[in-house]
């Protein structure tokens, strides 16, 4: 098999590598075509002897991420912007100026296993907190940490050194260290009960059972809803949001189970049928800990879902 032969084969890999580096699963999608057709313009000049093909197209990947992060400002939650809100009631005005961070849908990744192999190094918070890192750091602790890549390797890939490598691993670390245990989700498990506590989510949304599903949040739970820049802290604020949702749209919602960011998400549509959000949850303990509603029906589309059932 020639090298233009398996140049296909890494697309999942890089889409999830643009995807962390970006905070954006469009504009990763964007890179990771520039990356190939570079890749496939220069092959006759790949030399295996220099560089693993894997290294040698993430280096192409990374410093095409790295040019387009030039002068952009980051991708945050909520969350990353300040105080959570402390009315439930508050207008739901959406900031449309914000660049908001995306959900990455895992069906995009293709092979099943890459899905497995991936699942961590994908998970929102992590990529909420890479944010926070400056393009070279977060490129830096992406390429040793989540793809394991030799520090050598990594200088090789930045056109750097390996001391300047560590150099830049060490204050990326200590800035997610600051933000939260954001890189200790490379190497824990996920929740045993991740999946079960979802399909109750579903089932008490659909139901429009307020006191159900209060019952599967954690006592300081977290809701985000992106755009809106409003976030709430607490279960007795998620439930009296919950209420307002019921009161304004009335029940009937249907939720489709998706994969995104290495978790089991839901997808909401209203009680007209249309599509409304696309909702991930972090569960802690057998309770949901957090949970980040991405009002957006245009992401519908990134997960092949239609905009209306």
């Amino acid at each position: 098999m020639t090298t233009v032969d398996r140049l296909e084969d890494y697309r999942g890999e890089l889409l999830a590598h643009c995807y962390r580096l970006l905070g954006s699963f469009q504009e990763a999608e964007d890179l990771v075509q520039e990356t190939l057709l570079r890749a496939w313009r220069s092959a006759d000049r790949y030399d295996p002897q220099r560089a693993s093909l894997r290294t040698w197209l993430h280096r192409i990947a990374t410093n095409a991420c790295l040019t387009a992060l030039e002068g952009r400002a980051r991708r945050p939650l909520p969350s990353g912007l300040g105080a959570a809100g402390d009315d439930p009631q508050a207008p739901l005005t959406p900031s449309l100026d914000v660049p908001w961070l995306q959900p990455f849908p895992d069906a995009r990744l293709g092979d099943p296993a890459d899905v497995a192999q991936q699942r961590a190094g994908l998970r929102l918070a992590l990529v909420a907190a890479l944010q926070l890192l400056p393009a070279r750091q977060r490129a830096a602790l992406v390429l040793r940490e989540v793809l394991q890549l030799p520090a050598a390797e990594v200088a090789d890939v930045l056109d750097s050194t390996v001391a300047s490598v560590n150099s830049s691993l060490q204050r990326a670390r200590a800035t997610l260290r600051s933000a939260g245990p954001a890189i200790e989700t490379l190497r824990e498990p996920a929740d045993p009960d991740e999946r079960v506590v979802v399909e109750r989510y579903l089932t008490a949304f659909e139901a429009a059972d307020v006191p159900g599903l209060t019952r599967l949040l954690a006592d300081d739970v977290a809701l985000e809803m992106p755009p809106v820049n409003l976030w709430l802290l607490g279960r007795a604020h998620y439930g009296q949001f919950l209420e307002r949702v019921y009161a304004m749209r009335g029940p009937g919602w249907r939720m489709v189970p998706v994969e995104a960011n290495g978790s089991p998400a839901l997808a909401a549509y209203t009680p007209d049928a249309r599509a409304h959000s696309i909702q991930l949850f972090t569960v802690s303990g057998g309770l949901i800990s957090r949970s980040v509603t991405f009002v957006d029906p245009a992401l519908f589309r990134l997960f092949g879902l239609p905009p209306e059932l």
